[in-house]
């Protein structure tokens, strides 16, 4: 699994990633996170708003921070 944090560095996408980490970690599913900051892959996905959230190149959430809770489901429902 694949996980990309689209956004330019702000608060709320380190926010994100770590919560990203806890969901993994929690969920025990192998995940590679990547964080995209460059603005042309960003709209590559058509994000308009960050910090946004792909799973295998599926868009799952943007412009907020997901809590560690409501990310485990999408992880669950990616595998």
């Amino acid at each position: 699994m694949v996980i990309k944090i689209l956004g330019g560095g702000c608060k709320n996408c380190a926010a994100l990633a770590e919560n990203v980490e806890i969901a993994v970690r929690e969920a025990g599913v192998e995940a590679e996170i990547v964080k995209v900051t460059d603005f042309k892959d960003i709209m590559a996905y058509g994000v308009m708003s960050t910090p946004a959230l792909v799973v295998d190149e599926k868009v799952v959430s943007y412009g907020r921070v997901l809590k560690p809770k409501e990310i485990l489901p999408i992880l669950k429902n990616a595998r």
